[in-house]
């Protein structure tokens, strides 16, 4: 027996505490991956080839390999926070140099830009000013704060149904918007032009004969087209459907006015909308909005953000639009024991991991990600301490050799 075996596999338990301590230690934090210690058999070398009867000179660490398998998603209340809920890594970039993480804490800096607790940003695909993504080299990704320019209203759809039990208004008094005795029903709905403001538009529908209804418009009060000139005029068959619209698709164009008195243009574009009743019906049942909506919107700030689970980062606005304004991409390797440990929860690539693939999550074998959520560490504490008790065992016992071969030479010293 010799010295040698006992000593090296003092040096292996102490290692293997050591990384139990480790793992232990970092139990609570976000995005760690625990390591294992694995070991390996040492032999010396023969001159004339492997014997039979060869002994062993002890045990060695052969490395000490991070353990890359998930951990339990918890919820947060940070819209900031993301986990990755599969394969992948954030990709973090600090003035040039790409490091990669699993730790989803991250945050706002003064300029808007999305950074982990050491300040490093994290990287993804841009958006333009309409929310759509840029794909191709990743850029530190920033959240635009700014208001979103509003649209004017260009078109306005409509699903109503007209009494067919009314009975024609007689030609005299003519209709009159400000007279709900000249015409038969109507609706609003708030439109928009090039600077935001809010308008109210109305339609007015006055039965002039079986089947036929009169259209009429006013902005704000202000009849479009002036009178007596109609909107449209809309021709129902026997069936109650699918009118016959003249003109087809009909427009009125108006002037944005404001609110002082009398009012005066208030700087917007002239506002052209076009009119879809295409899809209303006549039928013997009460007039009904069945639904009425149009396309454009006044101003908006951002109010809040989240992440989906492809990564698009989707800004609400207090208009009620969103849009997105960016995507975190996950990179992986095909070798992840390969990356370098940095230390902070960071890695970089090594050699041995081969480079980066980069993609969007939730494509090829890319996770997907988890907004509002953190990914915890997967050290599972009961399995560290079993473990840490077998380690304790083992180097107990590597004493108790090196102890009977110090017995044994002494035994041999007191020889005579």
């Amino acid at each position: 027996m010799s010295f040698q075996q006992g000593l090296s596999g003092l040096n292996a338990a102490s290692k293997q505490l050591e990384v139990i301590g480790n793992n232990v230690s970092n139990a609570n934090t976000v995005g760690f991956k625990q390591a294992r210690a694995e070991f390996a058999d040492v032999y010396a070398n023969s001159l004339l080839g492997s014997g039979a009867s060869q002994i062993g000179i002890g045990t060695k660490i052969s490395t000490v390999a991070q353990q890359f398998t998930q951990g339990n998603i918890t919820s947060t209340n940070n819209g900031l926070d993301i986990a990755i809920n599969g394969s992948g890594f954030f990709r973090m970039a600090t003035n040039g140099t790409i490091t990669y993480t699993r730790n989803g804490q991250f945050q706002l800096n003064k300029d808007g830009y999305i950074v982990d607790s050491t300040g490093k940003n994290l990287t993804g695909y841009g958006a333009d000013v309409s929310g759509n993504i840029l794909t191709g080299a990743a850029i530190d990704l920033r959240i635009n704060t700014a208001d979103i320019q509003p649209v004017a209203t260009t078109a306005i759809e409509g699903t109503i149904n007209l009494d067919s039990r009314n009975n024609p208004m007689p030609a005299v008094p003519a209709f009159d918007p400000t007279d709900p005795t000249t015409y038969n029903n109507s609706t609003a709905v708030t439109i928009f032009d090039s600077l935001g403001n809010s308008h109210t538009l109305q339609n007015y529908f006055r039965k002039t004969a079986a089947n036929t209804w009169n259209v009429y418009t006013t902005v704000d009060g202000v009849s479009t087209p002036a009178l007596p000139a109609t909107t449209a005029v809309m021709t129902f068959t026997g069936t109650g459907v699918s009118p016959t619209i003249v003109p087809a698709l009909p427009s009125i164009t108006f002037t944005p006015l404001n609110t002082a008195t009398p009012p005066v243009a208030n700087g917007a574009s002239n506002v052209t909308t076009t009119l879809d009743y295409s899809s209303s019906t006549q039928f013997g049942s009460n007039f009904s909005i069945n639904s009425l909506s149009q396309d454009g919107f006044t101003s908006g700030r951002l109010a809040g953000f989240n992440t989906s689970s492809d990564g698009t980062i989707m800004g609400r606005y207090t208009n009620g639009q969103s849009r997105a304004l960016g995507q975190v991409i996950l990179a992986n390797f095909t070798n992840p024991n390969g990356l370098q440990s940095l230390g902070g929860n960071a890695w970089s690539e090594s050699a041995s991991s081969g480079a980066a693939l980069i993609g969007q999550p939730g494509t090829g074998l890319l996770g997907v990600v988890q907004s509002s959520a953190l990914e915890d560490s997967n050290v599972d504490l009961t399995a560290e301490l079993v473990n840490m008790i077998t380690a304790q065992r083992v180097y107990q016992a590597n004493a108790q050799t090196i102890k009977t071969q110090d017995q044994v030479m002494q035994t041999l010293v007191n020889l005579r």
